[in-house]
């Protein structure tokens, strides 16, 4: 798979490079452009475009826009560096080559010096990311293109550089030593053996076989909290990190957690070849993987023989960093044996994508092909693990396709009917009978009156799903970030904040744990940069639920397109996002402003605003009813006027909590009451719930 980079044939480079994508960048606070691009103390680097810079902290949650990155343009600069850099190598993925920046002076002469061992980078081919693998920094293309040589020979530009080089090592070393990504191991674990590996196994209830395998990672244990440490390590080979277990004394039950908690660059790899086995076979191993969640899935597939390697990737089902990609790029065929549920079959799919579906094969998620280590438990009447394997399928299918190869995604629905479904709510019950569930590559528009509360709704609905992992994008083009994330807050509190201001850290450190980032645009943007951003996001940050409020406001009035049919502009917009939706299997929910009707006629499909192409195109349609202006005992309530998934219709009503500002349904006792206080009756005037 990995070939020696080389000039394209023809000049254009259109048989060359593929559709572009979007770079973005993560952003705290706005760049002052007349400063020094590289000022160290704002830990931003400049951009090429006059948008945002780039700050090199992983936890950003904002994403915007930002300049194109094209694989043609980086790929030819590449190549016009391989006198003075080296030979390339391109892979699946990335593109190998050496630091332009680490080791060469600009406008100085090192020829007649020994050649030094230079770091490594790796550059991304979607995103135009690159990560070092001497300092793990990750940085963007526009950073360091300017690096390659050969440089323009005038000593003003020459001078520019050499400065410029300054301050982006500077950059480097302080983002790499006060934050560094490396966590060590904890210093009071022993390194396992083979006697201590028989107790390790007896202590945590884990077959004894397991022990060979444990030996051959060089996991610790703690004997004194009784925990297991097997370290993550990256394409150097290098300990970044570490997967822990431990049983619970409460439940009895293995729980494995993973440092980092999140963008660990790091992999846990096993050999699981045959002792006996020859030259060639030896070869087969290091050129095939097998993809796997958990540690006890690793060391099952240890004990198997298989003649592959065993890979563990960082976090699971959450997320696959593209750090760790570098570290998978010598694998010419990789199987992708998840969890044997829609969950981990709909991850398999996004993380193919991310891997090169050309190499990648999946282990089709049934009873009949449990995960490694559920197989090894059952291996007395159940099938063995190399069974199991053998009948991997590749992911890429032709254009025409028969029941035959249907016919294990059918089972595998079939008898994951809940998983199916989607993720359940847990605020609002009747959604779950209504809609069974909120399911990926969906399309949900949601319309309602100005002012009936749409974003304090959209807010309080995408909080619950994130609370339950669902990884979140919103993409507010109405209110303000701040405002937004402000009334998340408190809906997840269910208490007015500024009264218990004490309690904000607190607060504040559970709320930046849940996978919900924003994007950083406010009022019109061209679809085009708007996609690059979302496609970017769902790339990286592995997206499944992508938010637009509201799409009226991201349209704005644009000069150039004044003249265009605004009907068929935003038909063109919801297209691009029902493509979205399916080709990239993530559920998108627009929130679109209804036709002005008269306030007495209750609102249906005909009256989301444009043509008919929104109800068309849509899975879900909800619809927002308020009727408290236009009668005494008005209610407002949730109208679900069009359902694909089930069919089926129905209402909800709306109570709204002015101290949560949530619309969650309380559960009724016995006596006619609720659990904590009455429904509270949604207030007309109260303008959180009004203007939002």
């Amino acid at each position: 798979m990995h070939r020696i980079n080389r000039a394209p044939k023809d000049k254009g480079g259109a048989a060359n490079s593929p559709a572009d994508y979007g770079a973005t960048c993560l952003e705290h606070k706005p760049l002052n452009y007349n400063s020094n691009p590289y000022q160290t103390s704002l830990r931003y680097l400049s951009t090429t475009s006059n948008r945002m810079a780039t700050v090199n902290d992983e936890n950003a949650r904002q994403i915007t826009g930002s300049a194109t990155v094209s694989l043609y343009q980086m790929k030819k600069l590449i190549k016009a560096a391989c006198p003075t850099l080296g030979e390339s190598v391109e892979g699946p993925t990335c593109i190998e080559t050496q630091c332009p920046v680490c080791h060469i002076v600009p406008g100085v002469d090192t020829s007649a010096d020994p050649p030094p061992v230079r770091a490594r980078i790796y550059v991304n081919k979607t995103t135009g990311s690159f990560t070092c693998s001497s300092c793990h920094y990750l940085g963007r293309w526009e950073q360091i293109e300017k690096f390659f040589p050969p440089y323009n020979r005038s000593a003003k530009s020459l001078q520019e550089l050499r400065k410029l080089r300054t301050a982006f090592l500077e950059l480097k070393r302080e983002c790499t030593g006060s934050d560094t990504p490396v966590h060590s191991i904890p210093a009071d674990s022993i390194e396992l053996d083979g006697a201590s590996a028989k107790v390790v196994t007896d202590a945590l209830g884990i077959p004894g076989a397991f022990g060979e395998s444990l030996v051959q990672l060089k996991a610790r244990w703690n004997a004194l909290s009784k925990e297991l440490f097997v370290p993550l390590k990256d394409v150097e080979d290098r300990v970044i990190g570490y997967k822990a277990l431990q049983r619970s004394t409460s439940e009895g039950e293995l729980h494995e957690r993973t440092v980092p908690e999140a963008n660990g660059s790091g992999i846990i790899q096993l050999r699981c070849n045959i002792p006996s086995a020859g030259t060639r076979a030896k070869e087969q191993c290091h050129l095939n993987a097998v993809l796997v969640l958990s540690v006890l899935d690793l060391l099952a597939l240890g004990t198997a023989k298989l003649n592959v390697t065993a890979v563990c990737l960082p976090h699971g089902l959450k997320s696959l960093p593209q750090q760790c990609l570098p570290a998978l790029e010598r694998f010419q065929r990789m199987t992708l044996w998840f969890n044997y549920d829609t969950a981990g079959w709909d991850t398999a799919r996004n993380y193919a994508k991310k891997l090169d579906e050309r190499r990648c094969l999946f282990v089709r998620p049934t009873e009949q092909h449990p995960t490694p280590y559920r197989a090894l438990q059952q291996q007395d009447g159940g099938p063995e693990l190399k069974t199991i394997l053998a009948k991997a399928q590749p992911i890429l299918h032709q254009s025409i396709t028969t029941f035959h190869a249907l016919r294990q995604d059918v089972l595998s629905d079939l008898q994951n009917i809940d998983k199916v479904q989607g993720v359940k709510w847990r605020r609002y019950p009747t959604l779950n009978k209504l809609l069974k569930g909120h399911r990926k590559g969906e399309l949900t528009v949601l319309t309602g009156p100005t002012g009936c509360g749409k974003t304090t709704f959209m807010s309080d609905y995408s909080l619950d799903l994130a609370q339950q992992g669902v990884s979140t994008l919103w993409g507010s083009f109405e209110i303000r970030n701040t405002r937004l994330a402000a009334t998340l807050l408190r809906q997840m509190v269910g208490q007015p904040l500024d009264e218990h201001l004490v309690d904000f850290e607190r607060w504040a450190d559970e709320f930046e744990r849940l996978p919900i980032y924003f994007m950083t645009f406010h009022g019109q943007q061209p679809i085009k940069v708007v996609m690059e951003a979302i496609e970017h996001a769902q790339y990286v940050h592995d997206i499944q639920h992508v938010i637009i409020d509201n799409l009226q406001f991201m349209m704005g009035m644009l000069e150039e397109s004044k003249h265009l049919d605004r009907y068929w502009k935003q038909d063109a917009i919801i297209g691009a996002f029902r493509s979205f939706a399916t080709r990239r299997n993530c559920h998108v929910t627009l929130v679109i402003h209804p036709r002005k009707e008269r306030d007495t006629d209750e609102l249906t499909t005909s009256s989301i605003f444009g043509g008919a192409k929104a109800s068309q195109e849509a899975d879900n349609v909800l619809l927002i009813q308020d009727k408290r202006l236009t009668s005494v005992r008005g209610k407002k309530y949730l109208q679900i006027a069009k359902n694909r998934y089930s069919g089926d219709l129905g209402i909800m009503p709306l109570d709204f909590d002015k101290a949560s500002l949530s619309y969650a349904q309380r559960k009724r006792k016995a006596d006619g009451g609720t659990d904590g206080s009455s429904l509270a009756v949604a207030s007309v005037g109260h303008p959180q719930a009004d203007s939002m």
